[in-house]
Formats: structure tokens, C-alpha cells, sequence
């Protein structure tokens, strides 16, 4: 007897079952909407505005055109359709939805590690990376890891991230005073923004 196989991750969304299209419309009328209502109006043989139809009329509007009817919005009342290609209106939603991830901007966010008895010199050249990172646009996240009895020296701690943000104030702020979180006293540097 041959084992199914049966995964447990979850499936990708396809876009094709995200949209109604044609014969799945089963509502009485649609809101018809589009760039497109001017072949729409010639394939109709009449003039067609953007309005509420019956399903069955703008099915068959779309079917002597050679294209879909397609629900862009099944929540709306009465819901929102277009007269398009499907895989046309599935390229051009990855096409939109793409541009607006691509200007997104994303907020990297680079670590800086010191201990409550960290030395000048370590400190000035650390310091100099978060200047640069910084300058980047990075956000940066500077903590002081307490490791083992090193807690008591709390003050140390906080001084020496307080030091930091004096130093850096021209390049970044902080966004809240350096607080404890576990063992470690963490503040988060934001870069200024270019005039």
C-alpha cells in the first residue's frame, strides 16, 4: 500500500482562487468599473458609464469582447467588477504590488556590543561605526551586556551609552533613554534625516 504524503506547511496563496471570475459571480447586478469601458461600449454596440448592471448583461458584454468579468471587490454593495483579460489583471496586481514593495523603504537595524568596563579606545571605535552606520540610514541599537557579577555596575553602563549618544547626536537620536531589558541596557539610535 503506497503512503500519502501529507505536508505540513502551508500552501502559497494562488491569486487565482483570490477572485471571482464569470460564471462564479452569482449576485444579481455589479458595480462595473475600468479604463476599459470604451471597447466595452463598442463591443456593446451602445454607450456604457461606469455604474450598476445586471451580472448577466456585463457577462455577456465581456464574453463578445473575448474577455473576463472579474470581482475586484466582493465586499462592496453592490460588489466592484472589470472587464479584463484575467491573467492581464493578475500581472498588472503583481506589477502594482511589486512597485510598492520596491519603495518601500526597509529600516536595517546594525548592533553594537559593549561591556560595562569597556576601555577609550574600544569605545571611540565603535563609536566611529555607529557614526558610519548612521550615515547610512541604519538604525542603531547599542547595548551593554552584563555577564555574571558585571550587573552591579549598572551606572557604569548607562554612562558609557549616555556618552555614546553625546558623541553621536550630530548623526542620529536616541528614541528613549537607555533602559535594562535582562542582562543587557540597550538604546536605540534613529539616523537624523538629510536636509
Amino acid at each position: 500500500m503506497a503512503k500519502r504524503f501529507s505536508s505540513n506547511y502551508p500552501r502559497k496563496q494562488d491569486d487565482r482562487f483570490q477572485f471571482k471570475v464569470n460564471g462564479d459571480i452569482r449576485v444579481p447586478d455589479i458595480r462595473l468599473v475600468g479604463d476599459n469601458l470604451d471597447d466595452v461600449s463598442k463591443a456593446a454596440g451602445r454607450t456604457i458609464e461606469p455604474g450598476v448592471y445586471p451580472t448577466r448583461v456585463a457577462r455577456n458584454w465581456a464574453e463578445d469582447m473575448g474577455e473576463d468579468l472579474v470581482m475586484i471587490s466582493p465586499n462592496a454593495d453592490p460588489p466592484v467588477c472589470r472587464i479584463i483579460e484575467f491573467n492581464k489583471f493578475l500581472y498588472n496586481k503583481k506589477k502594482k504590488e511589486k512597485e510598492i514593495k520596491a519603495n518601500t523603504s526597509k529600516t536595517v537595524i546594525k548592533e553594537i556590543r559593549f561591556g560595562p568596563n569597556t576601555d577609550e579606545h574600544d569605545f571611540e571605535f565603535k563609536t566611529k561605526h555607529a557614526q558610519k552606520f548612521l550615515e547610512e540610514g541604519s538604525k542603531v541599537k547599542a547595548y551593554v551586556h552584563f555577564r555574571g557579577r558585571t550587573i552591579v555596575f549598572k551606572e557604569r553602563g548607562e554612562l558609557l551609552l549616555l556618552k555614546m549618544l553625546k558623541e553621536l547626536e550630530e548623526f542620529g537620536a536616541a528614541e528613549s533613554l537607555p533602559k535594562m531589558e535582562g542582562r543587557r541596557m540597550i538604546v536605540m539610535i534613529a539616523p537624523k534625516k538629510k536636509k
